[in-house]
């Protein structure tokens, strides 16, 4: 009766559908951790596209060539995520000390999640323009709201990443890797 059941042809199509389902319910929560800081977002889509091909092999239609843009890409968001808030801080007129208090304040934001990926460089860039860079108040909270705006453009920039990471792997997969 085993010969029967493993003899069957349908299970490279259950295979082949089971793996399709698990690849698109990682990369749907891989695009969700790009919104949701809680998640790691594009990880989670590399994660994706690694189970995918581990799942498939040869007839998964993944070439090396997109692990290497895809972990590029991870790079890329993780660097602009750190110095996405300095660079904000400066853009918003800050000096050298409100950027390091943005990098130091996201650093301490991650601790305290959702809310400390914004206020942390907020809060960091105010606190080290106001006891290190001699600033008053005012360009203290500028360089704070400044560090602020970079983090959420680094939120932006990760949903592009996220969307871009999903794109290259289809493209790979139906049109150039078979």
């Amino acid at each position: 009766m085993w010969e029967a059941i493993s003899s069957w042809d349908g299970w490279n199509e259950v295979s082949t559908a089971g793996a399709w389902f698990i690849t698109a319910c990682l990369l749907f929560i891989g695009l969700l951790g790009c919104f949701l800081p809680i998640l790691p977002g594009p990880l989670i889509i590399l994660i994706a596209v690694v189970f995918h091909w581990l799942m498939l092999g040869k007839e998964s239609g993944v070439d090396w060539l997109t692990f290497v843009v895809l972990v590029a890409l991870i790079i890329a968001s993780q660097i602009y995520d750190v110095v996405s808030g300095a660079a904000g801080s400066r853009w918003f007129g800050g000096t050298k000390w409100g950027a390091i208090g943005a990098v130091v304040g996201a650093i301490a934001g991650l601790f305290f999640l959702p809310l400390g990926l914004i206020l942390g460089p907020l809060i960091g860039a105010g606190g080290f323009e106001l006891a290190f860079g001699n600033q008053d108040a005012r360009k203290a909270a500028v360089s704070g709201v400044g560090s602020a705006v970079g983090a959420l453009s680094a939120v932006l920039a990760k949903v592009l990443i996220g969307v871009l990471m999903i794109v290259w792997f289809l493209v790979d997969v139906f049109f150039i890797g078979n």
